[in-house]
């Protein structure tokens, strides 16, 4: 039977919607994780904000009893992963990611099976079932780290994202790495054209750029990081200026940090919010609200997955 329009109701919020998940969180024993791509207004009341390394180092260590986690599916995926017995929640169980849907779990497996003497290491933007199928899973800021700790004779599958995985392979030498095709749709809409572009009329501007971009917007970066990084970078940096090449949600914290420099969001292809990621910004502070209200939507694993999924999630954190 379908709703009629008298049978639909709209939630109501609280007046002081902050405070009101500042009481939820208290009374559930909560902590809201949210990552740098997310709106301003929910890295404002997070508990902890940070990128993908640091989000899973969190949820490996807390002690809270439920774990709202302000970021994709995937990362609500892996604090589930770590703690099997807490309620995980996620403001919109929609906000997935396209790069770990551009690797498909059973093509994995076939493509992992054409090479069998491999170790596979995956990027943590991926589901649960192809961490399963991993044995090492890496962030943008141990990539490089990880893969120097492997023995120059053991080959390596790396997936799913192409731009890191060149990227990683530049900087240890490991060409003889065999990639997954996945991209991520926010990196892949910078224009190196507008980037020039926009460099001549900040010529003292530093570009920083996230890995996960194409290698044209890398070859003009001045600095290449993970957010972690890109953040540091700027707090330390002697520049006034940035423009940025990723997600423009961490530029929030870019000028909390530095307040005096001005922050540049790296232009995208078309005119258009290209440079948002459109998963991460399903979420916002009344869905908050609502996860920590009704306790749902809850991210769940099933045991199996979840048992595979935990090796090559502890051997990361072993090997950061």
């Amino acid at each position: 039977m379908f709703a009629t329009a008298a049978t639909l109701t709209t939630p109501s919020f609280p007046q002081d919607l902050v405070e009101a998940i500042y009481e939820l969180k208290k009374e559930l024993n909560a902590v809201i994780l949210a990552h740098y791509y997310q709106e301003g207004e929910i890295q404002d009341i997070a508990d902890y904000i940070g990128d993908s390394l640091g989000l899973s180092q969190q949820a490996a260590k807390t002690k809270a009893d439920v774990i709202l986690f302000a970021g994709v599916h995937f990362m609500a995926e892996t604090a589930k992963i770590l703690n099997p017995d807490k309620l995980v929640l996620i403001p919109d169980l929609q906000a997935g990611c396209s790069l770990a849907d551009s690797c498909p779990a059973e093509e994995f497996a076939a493509f992992k099976a054409k090479y069998p003497n491999h170790l596979v290491i995956s990027y943590i933007n991926c589901s649960a079932e192809v961490k399963a199928l991993s044995d090492i899973i890496c962030t943008s800021s141990n990539a490089v780290k990880i893969v120097k700790q492997i023995p120059p004779t053991q080959p390596i599958i790396f997936a799913p994202d192409r731009n890191l995985g060149r990227y990683v392979m530049e900087q240890t030498g490991r060409y003889d790495m065999i990639l997954w095709e996945g991209s991520c749709i926010v990196h892949e809409t910078f224009s190196e054209k507008k980037l020039v572009q926009l460099k001549v009329q900040h010529p003292e501007a530093k570009i920083l750029a996230h890995p996960e971009c194409e290698p044209p917007v890398l070859r003009h970066a001045d600095f290449i990081g993970s957010t972690t990084a890109l953040l540091k970078y700027v707090i330390d940096s002697k520049a006034k200026e940035f423009i940025i090449a990723t997600e423009p949600g961490i530029i929030h914290q870019m000028k909390k940090a530095a307040p005096g420099k001005t922050f540049i969001p790296a232009p995208a292809e078309n005119n258009c919010s290209c440079n948002e990621c459109p998963y991460m910004r399903l979420n916002t502070l009344e869905k908050v609200y609502l996860a920590l209200k009704n306790r749902a939507p809850a991210v769940d694993v099933p045991p199996p997955i979840r048992e595979k999924a935990l090796l090559p999630i502890q051997r990361m954190l072993e090997m950061s």
